[in-house]
């Protein structure tokens, strides 16, 4: 008897919808029949999109386009890190970070470099090390990293030759990305595109799906069915009933405001890096792209109306609120009990959302999309298969979720009513365990050195996302240190004395490189041809 999946239906399109339907066409080597029904009435979200660096490797690399294919289709840039404003220090501006006691900004970087060790000991122990006994004054990013100077100078991370310098992730427009995607998938994975719109889903005595009924009269059956309905949730919270948890006792934000902004890039350059500016009731990301650059105000609507909201958006980038189309979204915080439930799995907005503070939601997609793959069942739809794509799907998602708590709780900001109530919420035992191990000096999670090995093993990185760098650059930006350096250190001098050549090496490649890298403007004109 044959027990193979032979049809595959993913109810919509957009990001995650034809994310999946070109990854699942490619590694089941067109053996499933994959059907795509997309509603065109259905606006798409999204106002410029930011990545994570194993997007090329964990996904195109996979479908074998290069980045030189998509990147111009898509309107891409690059992205070395995000940029955090105004996170210590109150009030408003133009995003302008702002001059704190003592001669700096309020500024720091969480960039995608590597951080290095020595003796097995990472770097941030050494610099911290350093502070306390007087050593340096260094930010931790400007002292362990090398990129920072980089993107101060808006410096492209690949040299004109096409050589890469240092790790990066991309800056998109995800409604080219999807279009793209369709065309790949339909044009050379032989994925069918139904645009029509779901009436109802049809269930078997078992509760299964067997079919979707559409408003054109179709009738598409399978025997999979992939949920990237967005925040509507059609199969997996509407028709399977599977409830969703709400993680608003966690993180509150559960609005945005957001628009493109024209930008002057000759003038001014491109930055290559996200920015994450905190605003009085949240914070506002700026995704730099030719020409323009995304932005949106991610807000709490307990703390901002949406006519506050709009109009501190609009003062940020000095827009004109009577002559400028805002895209005013309501999102839901949290994700689903189970993401995959008798034969329906749920991926993008559909199955969870946490607010892209760090640019997680693409990378979400594409992980479950791996994980789908790896656990791809046949007819019998064996509970171990499932049970172990849920707990994946759900470590993943709560340690990202505390990892991005953790922004808000630890930020020193008390100005507002919405910047004391985070300081309110609860923590869970992961992250109270996180802060517990960094404040007593010893690492968090396994240091990761190897930036090739890190980047080009998807099933080791997902596991493990959120590295003792990581932390680091969060809680050390935050101004949040740790209680005491590392107590092994004090038995080793000699280290200690050695560590000070990696700092010296960080400052002179930082040299070199400022010296030789191009501006990310010309390198984006002549990979877009422009």
């Amino acid at each position: 008897m044959n027990h193979r999946i032979n049809n595959v239906v993913i109810l919509g399109g957009g990001t995650a919808g034809w994310m999946a339907a070109s990854y699942l066409g490619k590694v089941l080597q067109g053996s499933v029949r994959i059907t795509v029904l997309e509603a065109p009435t259905i606006p798409k979200i999204g106002v410029g999109e930011a990545t994570v660096p194993n997007l090329q490797r964990a996904f195109f690399d996979v479908l074998g386009i290069p980045e030189e294919e998509w990147m111009p289709e898509c309107n891409a840039s690059f992205k070395m890190a995000v940029k955090f404003v105004n996170w210590r220090s109150p009030g408003e501006g133009s995003g302008t970070p702002k001059t704190l006691e003592g001669g700096g900004k309020d500024q720091f970087y969480h960039p995608f470099g590597i951080l290095r060790d020595h003796d097995r000991i990472p770097l941030s122990h050494y610099w911290y090390n350093n502070v306390h006994n007087g050593r340096t004054d260094e930010p931790f990013d400007y002292a362990c990293f090398r990129e920072p100077p980089l993107m101060d100078a808006n410096l492209s991370p690949r040299w004109l030759d096409g050589r890469r310098s240092t790790a990066y992730a991309w800056h998109f427009d995800a409604h080219l990305v999807a279009d793209f995607l369709r065309r790949f998938a339909t044009g050379k994975q032989g994925v069918t595109h139904v645009q029509d719109e779901m009436t109802e889903a049809v269930l078997d005595e078992r509760g299964f799906v067997t079919a979707l009924r559409t408003k054109g009269g179709l009738t598409l059956e399978g025997d999979l069915f992939i949920d990237c309905s967005g925040f509507r949730s059609l199969l997996i919270n509407k028709t399977m009933a599977e409830p969703f948890i709400d993680m608003s006792d966690h993180l509150i934000n559960d609005s945005a405001v957001a628009t493109a902004v024209p930008h002057d890039d000759e003038a001014n350059g491109v930055e290559p890096y996200t920015s994450a500016i905190a605003m009085p009731s949240g914070w506002a990301w700026k995704i730099p792209m030719l020409g323009r650059f995304g932005s949106g105000y991610v807000y709490s609507s307990e703390f901002a109306s949406k006519d506050e909201a709009t109009s501190d958006f609009a003062r940020l980038w000095n827009l004109d609120p009577e002559n400028t189309s805002f895209n005013h979204i309501r999102f839901r915080v949290g994700r689903n009990r189970r993401a995959w439930v008798k034969n329906v799995v749920s991926i993008g907005l559909a199955s969870c959302f946490l607010e892209p503070l760090e640019s997680t939601g693409i990378y979400f997609t594409y992980a479950a999309i791996f994980q789908l793959s790896k656990h791809f069942p046949d007819k019998g739809f064996n509970a171990t298969l499932i049970d172990r794509f849920n707990r994946e799907i759900e470590e993943m998602f709560d340690d990202t979720r505390d990892f991005l708590q953790a922004h808000f709780y630890f930020s020193p900001r008390v100005d507002t009513p919405f910047w004391k109530a985070n300081k309110e919420l609860h923590l869970t035992e992961n992250i109270k365990e996180k802060m517990a191990t960094y404040k007593a000096g010893l690492p968090i999670n396994q240091p990761i050195t190897d930036e090739n090995n890190y980047y080009g093993n998807f099933e080791a990185e997902f596991r493990n996302f959120w590295t003792n760098g990581s932390y680091y650059c969060i809680f050390a930006g935050l101004g949040c240190l740790p209680d005491q350096p590392l107590p092994s250190l004090t038995y080793k001098e000699r280290s200690i004395e050695q560590a000070q050549a990696l700092f010296a090496d960080v400052k002179q490649e930082q040299r070199e490189l400022l010296a030789s890298l191009p501006s990310n403007y010309e390198f984006l004109r002549q990979l877009h041809g422009k």
